[in-house]
């Protein structure tokens, strides 16, 4: 009983402190992070008749993405589990099993890559099914509640793109950018995370990268699972 009101009164504590920071709050949608999504429709857009992979495609939220899409020459939805939004059931790791080389103009993935066991043989095979001079748009997060257990792997600051998507994996990054901003506040008093709350956290980073070739398969070795 002594327990529940604990936490009782430690939800309301925290519902009080994210009252307090209401003010410095500003609009979701005029942040950076979203931004790099609409640029990203705004390329497909601009590309005649594109061929277009959508990876974690199925309707988990209630929020899908193949409607920001107007006529694409062709639309693949791709999942691990089917469900609603799924053309294609199969695991990312073995993407180019499921689909052919240089199929695709564009590959994108909003909150999929935290869920990847093997991020870097991910990007290679997303390599294999990108046509040359075709691009890739992921987004994840820096910092984010844990979620879809058991399958949550990993958080990204923006510098861990710049070693999946490089002149060895055959991208280069075009856009980079973090946001969704937050503050993040120590619950055990330990100096080293004591004033944590001054530094810049931010829940999300998206990248737009282009493929400018094969990757290099004398230093990197896609498996064996072909």
């Amino acid at each position: 009983m002594r327990s529940g009101l604990i936490n009782k009164l430690r939800g309301v504590y925290l519902r009080m402190i994210n009252i307090l920071h209401y003010p410095l709050v500003r609009p979701g949608n005029e942040d950076p992070y979203h931004q790099v999504f609409e640029d990203f429709v705004e390329l497909v857009g601009a590309t005649d008749s594109p061929s277009l992979l959508e990876i974690g495609s199925r309707n988990v939220t209630g929020v899908t993405y193949r409607e920001r899409f107007e006529d694409p020459g062709e639309y693949v939805g791709f999942d691990f589990i089917k469900g609603e939004g799924v053309d294609v059931v199969g695991d990312v790791h073995k993407l180019s099993q499921y689909v052919p080389p240089e199929k695709f103009d564009f590959v994108f993935a909003i909150s999929v890559f935290e869920h990847l066991l093997f991020l870097w043989k991910a990007a290679l095979e997303i390599n294999r099914v990108l046509k040359k001079g075709g691009h890739i748009m992921l987004s994840t997060h820096p910092v984010w509640p844990e979620h879809e257990m058991p399958w949550d792997f990993w958080r990204f600051p923006h510098n861990g793109f710049h070693a999946l998507f490089n002149e060895f994996t055959g991208f280069e990054i075009v856009t980079l950018t973090e946001g969704l901003p937050c503050k993040t506040y120590s619950l055990v008093d330990d100096p080293p995370t004591r004033y944590s709350f001054f530094g810049n956290t931010n829940q999300g980073v998206a990248v737009i990268a282009k493929k400018t070739g094969s990757y290099r398969d004398d230093l990197l070795k896609k498996g064996t699972s072909r």
